[in-house]
């Protein structure tokens, strides 16, 4: 099958710490971690990493970080023809303090103040899509071009191109937070709450709809039963890029013959696993650690 994923791409700087530093002062830390980042470029990466062919479709910076970017993707093999190097660009930079104490993340995100879009045309075909709202019309080409595609989007946050790329899509995987913003629904930690939600998700969308709930897991409704399936619980370190992951490895099961159920519990998995260690792509759990660890959820 050949995978596409289209969006966001940055570059990510995670400076670990035990406790939060006091403004105005100076803090020692130890060795910084530097990788990629952005939703559907690790989603992307760990696509590629559990053996998919994958292409990415984004734009960076002509500069340091935007050719560390295709560098990285280029060690797991995934395809950048149609990642856009762009000279007059900075590539956006995230600066991650992770505690790892309590796993709280605080980010400082410096963007160009200049948007550029996607201008490569892309008239392939692909067995799978996944888009994150940040690339609206080349998605909605690329999206309306492959009909019979395995269509998912990762809908982070509440933004129009977002919404408009939602009714494209066979699976809609949204935070909470979206989910919230969106349907203007109060969310009390409920179950009826949470059916509400989705069910005004899904008369709007007409798609199979997914609530990620952070360390709670996800919500969904499979034939005519409502779920809420746990994630499983880990002493978490850093919690970066696990939203990220968990899109990725829902991509992965759900185009690999796995139930909706079973795709959901393994991206639970996938996830939690991801936050034992500190930084978004070194965080990403090999397939194999994955399925040798499918016991934990077996009972979920």
């Amino acid at each position: 099958m050949k995978y596409l994923t289209i969006g966001h791409a940055s570059y990510d700087i995670t400076f670990s710490v035990d406790n939060f530093p006091i403004e105005n002062t100076k803090k020692r830390v130890g060795k910084h971690i530097d990788c990629g980042g952005g939703p559907a470029s690790n989603a992307g990466y760990l696509l590629a990493l559990w053996g998919c062919d994958v292409s990415f479709q984004g734009v960076v910076g002509n500069d340091y970080y935007g050719k560390m970017i295709k560098a990285e993707f280029n060690t797991v093999g995934v395809d950048t023809t149609f990642l856009e190097l762009i000279d007059s660009l900075n590539t956006n930079l995230s600066f991650i303090i992770a505690n790892t104490t309590n796993t709280s993340r605080t980010i400082l995100t410096s963007q160009d103040d200049t948007i550029y879009k996607c201008s490569i045309p892309n008239n392939n075909k692909y067995d799978v899509i996944l888009v994150d709202g940040e690339e609206e019309e080349m998605s909605k080409n690329v999206l309306l071009n492959n009909k019979s595609a395995i269509k998912i989007i990762d809908a982070g946050s509440f933004k129009p191109s977002t919404v408009n790329l939602c009714p494209l899509v066979d699976y809609l995987v949204c935070s909470k937070n979206f989910a919230i913003d969106y349907t203007k629904i109060e969310y009390d930690g409920s179950l009826d709450s949470l059916i509400k939600i989705h069910d005004k998700l899904t008369s709007d969308f007409h798609n199979t709809v997914i609530i990620t709930l952070e360390d709670k897991g996800c919500f969904t409704k499979i034939g005519t039963e409502y779920k809420l399936i746990p994630s499983v619980k880990v002493k978490s370190r850093d919690t970066t890029g696990a939203g990220d992951i968990f899109h990725g490895a829902f991509t992965y099961f759900i185009t690999h013959n796995y139930s909706l159920l079973d795709t959901c519990r393994l991206a639970n998995l996938t996830a939690a696993l991801s936050t034992l260690r500190v930084g978004g792509r070194y965080s990403m759990p090999k397939l194999n650690a994955v399925l040798e660890r499918r016991n934990l959820i077996d009972t979920i």
